[in-house]
């Protein structure tokens, strides 16, 4: 895909420039980024990637195949709003913002091709997981673009609309679940003796190693389970408090309410 236009230039919208960059899905040189005020950002981009800066009345606007959106949701109208009149009338979108219809940008940018998906900031590294869905007017073309373009910083899996919202809560918000287990591990491991340094490369090799495991399919998740839990040894043990602190029940709450709040996200509250 040629000319590619980023509307907002935060942690997401740097995860998938590093990756489309990187691995030669979209050359640097027809990358374009844009952002509401902190032109510092773009200038820091631009050294980083080799991207083009871009402001509202900029010629790249008007030559940008896909105009992908990144901004914070709140402020997708008025990014929608400042490119309107620009953006060439084939020009297909793609959406990155949590919460944000379909139906908000048909009605704010007209009839043309809408994506909304959902990446998570593994995209830097190749490695993320996307769902994405897209309206009546995307084409086969535009269709095999956008899947091209996200699965080239992983997984994608095109899926209905409203099951965007619970892929947002699991696989968007997913990574910082996973740090945040991290971070509870390497706390209770430096608490009871052992160095920071070991800590975090035993965690690291922990969660990589279990990873590839889940990866490989020859089991499900609760045979692997319970192929390290042996019964009455130190990992029933650990089990067994996890069970008693409400684990599964509170892992459940964490989705749930981060899918409420992107299904608030796109009611506007």
């Amino acid at each position: 895909m040629k000319n590619v236009l980023f509307v907002g230039a935060g942690s997401m919208a740097e995860a998938i420039i590093a990756g489309i960059t990187s691995n030669g899905a979209v050359e640097p040189a027809s990358v374009f980024v844009m952002n509401k005020s902190d032109h510092a950002r773009l200038e820091e981009l631009r050294d980083k990637y080799g991207i083009t800066p871009v402001r509202s009345g900029d010629p790249e606007i008007g030559q940008a195949e896909l105009a992908l959106f990144a901004t914070k949701p709140k402020d997708a109208r008025q990014a929608m709003k400042e490119i309107a009149g620009q953006l060439h009338p084939s020009a297909a979108v793609l959406s990155v913002m949590a919460g944000i219809p379909i139906s908000l940008f048909e009605e704010g940018l007209g009839s043309r091709p809408v994506a909304r998906s959902m990446p998570n900031t593994s995209a830097t590294i190749g490695l993320a997981a996307t769902g994405v869905a897209m309206n009546d007017a995307v084409g086969d073309k535009v269709r095999q673009d956008v899947l091209s373009l996200l699965g080239s910083i992983g997984l994608v899996k095109e899926v209905e609309e409203d099951e965007l919202h619970l892929i947002t809560a699991l696989a968007g918000s997913g990574p910082a679940y996973v740090y945040y287990f991290a971070e509870a591990l390497e706390e209770a491991a430096t608490a009871s003796g052992l160095c920071g340094p070991d800590a975090r490369d035993l965690i690291v090799q922990v969660l990589e190693g279990a990873a590839a495991m889940l990866k490989r399919r020859t089991a499900e998740p609760a045979e692997l389970r319970e192929h390290v839990t042996s019964p009455g040894g130190t990992t029933a043990a650990g089990i067994r408090a996890l069970d008693d602190a409400g684990f599964r029940e509170a892992v459940a709450s964490c989705i749930r309410a981060a899918e409420n709040r992107s299904r608030e996200l796109a009611s506007g509250q």
